[in-house]
């Protein structure tokens, strides 16, 4: 469409990153890795492995099992804490003029506290995404989001607590990811995360034994991104004004135009990432590239494109 100007800047609501697109958690570390591999700038920002207060060793091995849609995953939260991260993770991202979204975890309310507490204030951080799959020791190890008023304890202690705007990491198999939506923007959250992995098991079937150490893990990658759409479009249908960050199975522009056009307001990728450092650069180009095609002047503005009929939405 001539005359248009199109731009690949999005802003969830105060929370401005340059590219649609972000390294999802877990998936770019503290930047080291990527050196050389892929030009940081070309990215929206990153998400951060998964901070807990003191150093994390994470599941035991074997930790992948790869699966003909995807990979099965129990990495656990391996970190060296939120103190190492401050001191040489986030410089160098800062440095890289990278936005920083710090994703938290804990093993009870205080310790996510004391891990938001710990990140007050710090330069090229610009939000908190609260990571709610983690085990809650205080309640038979279940992870955080399976019980309500739980999740919701902990996301409305830190947005109270927190300075920066706070996302809420939900999976889709919660058993109204739309009411669990609700809770959390209740309580106090800026936005929304959606999805987290998908629980899943493989087996190795000529030895008989599960093929992750912890049996039971998440399946991420192509496999899930159908649920990822459908869960984004339900909670984007029921809370338009709230932003959601869309993240599941991305491994194509044309997949993060499915969830853009489903409400998220800006995209997550992360298996793709492991295969290929340089596939959120070429997606975020690919959406430039879908933008100028269709005549739009923004990510935003493919929000609320969806042609459907509203009516027959079960």
């Amino acid at each position: 469409m001539a005359g248009v100007r199109h731009g690949l800047a999005v802003d969830l609501a105060g929370v401005r990153f340059p590219l649609p697109v972000l390294a999802a958690s877990g998936c770019f570390a503290g930047g080291r890795e990527q050196a050389g591999l892929t030009d940081v700038h070309r990215i929206g920002g990153v998400v951060t492995r998964s901070l807990t207060y003191g150093p994390s060793k994470g599941a035991p091995t074997p930790r992948v099992a790869e699966t003909p849609s995807g990979i099965v995953t129990s990495v656990g939260a391996q970190n060296a804490g939120v103190r190492e991260f401050l001191v040489e993770e986030l410089p160098r991202l800062a440095k890289a003029g990278l936005p920083v979204v710090a994703s938290i975890a804990g093993s009870s309310v205080e310790e996510y506290l004391r891990v938001a507490s710990a990140l007050q204030s710090e330069p090229g951080i610009v939000a908190l995404e609260v990571y709610l799959s983690a085990r809650d020791r205080e309640h038979d190890d279940l992870p955080f989001y399976a019980r309500r008023d739980v999740m919701t304890d902990v996301v409305g202690a830190v947005s109270r607590l927190s300075s920066y705007p706070v996302f809420a990491k939900l999976p889709a198999l919660v058993p109204d990811i739309v009411e669990a939506a609700r809770a959390c923007v209740r309580v106090g959250a800026h936005g929304l995360t959606l999805i987290d992995a998908v629980p899943a098991m493989a087996i190795d079937t000529r030895t008989l034994r599960p093929r992750l150490a912890t049996a039971i893990g998440g399946l991420s990658g192509p496999a899930i991104r159908p649920i990822a759409v459908g869960a984004v479009f339900r909670v984007a249908q029921a809370l338009p004004d709230v932003p959601i960050m869309g993240v599941g199975g991305i491994a194509t522009p044309e997949d993060a135009i499915e969830l853009l056009l489903a409400g998220a307001w800006a995209v997550q990728v992360g298996t793709a990432a492991l295969v290929d450092p340089s596939a959120p650069a070429a997606i975020a180009q690919g959406i430039l590239g879908y933008l100028k095609e269709k005549g739009f002047a923004s990510p935003a503005d493919l929000r609320n494109r969806l042609r459907y009929d509203p009516e027959a939405v079960g």
